[in-house]
């Protein structure tokens, strides 16, 4: 990857010298009719507990599951000109920063853990917001969201980052953008997952977590922690799960099966917002630090059964149409493809004005 140099890299952003301890203030060029309201860009509480401070925690383990390229991504950047610029936001481990040698990257993101590993690996990369991007308006020639529009826990914050991202390209640049789907290849896979009661429109209120589906209704099955498969970015999981006993009557039973099973599936299409689990090993565990302030604060708890510390991870899985509806409202982009890969639904924009 070509390094920039010290001057272009410290036109990019400014710190507000009022902001929290690794905010960063974004710059832009001209006023815009963007959403810009301070509750959109104003973290949610279930965002900082189950999203923020999980993937702290766990970023040296998650960023070792991180490694395989999905062949959609990997295309994406490979048709980008030399000499591009390409923003990655929600860059995670970094594993596509410098993919193609031929363009420039920057990653960001919101967990410093992460950055610092991106960063170790010589990469150009800093903390910051999906929601109030650092950089200039009409700035990159590509932008890229992988797998991050599911964390955020409100829909005007999901618009939003997807406007910030349409923003910080040229005219004529390239956005893409890959969410998970509630519409998944593997049904048993979200049997595995903990549905929220409900969906929170504007703010996390509580102090504690949030409501739950009951455990009488379902038997919850942990996601085992495993590495990445070479085909995707999300983990691999078994194929057992527990369903409830079915009274047998004669001659109805396998009637009442399919019932059951049509059932299932609607329950679990009408459904979105989940906590899905991430397995830390003990041995990966950091027990003096932030998993045993996790544990003692309630944010995580214990599998003996599996020797791990289980952390929730809060998820708006999307469904299909749901990204063009968002952007149905951007009058400076068009969806020049869409798609459906690994569970995933993906988009690429393309900025018009």
């Amino acid at each position: 990857m070509k390094n920039m140099n010290a001057e272009v890299a410290s036109s990019l952003y400014t710190f507000s010298s009022n902001a929290e301890p690794g905010s960063i203030d974004s710059v832009s060029g001209s006023e815009n009719s963007y959403t810009s309201s301070v509750s959109v860009k104003s973290t949610p509480e279930i965002e900082k507990k189950y999203v923020h401070n999980v993937y702290d925690a766990i970023a040296p383990h998650f960023s070792s599951t991180r490694f395989a390229k999905w062949p959609k991504v990997a295309s994406f950047l490979s048709s980008l000109p030399a000499g591009s610029l390409i923003l990655d936001a929600g860059c995670g481990n970094g594993k596509y920063l410098g993919f193609n040698r031929d363009c420039f990257f920057i990653g960001c993101d919101i967990s410093p853990p992460l950055i610092k590993i991106c960063a170790d690996r010589g990469h150009e990369v800093l903390v910051a917001d999906a929601v109030n991007l650092p950089y200039r308006t009409d700035f990159g020639d590509a932008a890229m969201s992988i797998a991050v529009l599911h964390h955020l826990s409100t829909e005007n914050r999901r618009r939003k980052a997807i406007e910030e991202l349409v923003r910080v390209v040229k005219r004529g640049g390239f956005v893409l953008i890959t969410v998970w789907a509630v519409e998944q290849e593997d049904k048993s896979l979200i049997s595995k997952w903990t549905p929220l009661a409900e969906r929170y429109v504007e703010e996390w209120i509580g102090p504690g977590s949030p409501r739950a589906r009951s455990p009488s209704s379902i038997t919850l099955e942990s996601i085992p922690e495993c590495e990445l498969s070479g085909s995707g970015e999300q983990l691999e999981v078994s194929q057992e799960h527990s369903t409830e006993d079915i009274q047998e009557t004669p001659d109805l039973t396998n009637q009442n099966q399919n019932v059951l099973d049509v059932e299932d599936d609607k329950n679990m299409n009408n459904k979105q917002e989940y906590f899905v689990p991430w397995h830390l090993p003990y041995h990966r565990a950091e027990i003096s630090g932030a998993s045993a302030h996790a544990l003692a604060t309630g944010l995580a708890t214990k599998d003996d059964k599996k020797g791990a510390v289980v952390y929730n991870r809060y998820y708006h899985v999307f469904r299909e149409g749901e990204l063009e509806r968002l952007i149905s409202g951007i009058n400076n982009a068009k969806v020049v493809e869409r798609f459906y890969d690994k569970s995933n639904w993906c988009i690429i924009l393309e900025k018009t004005l």
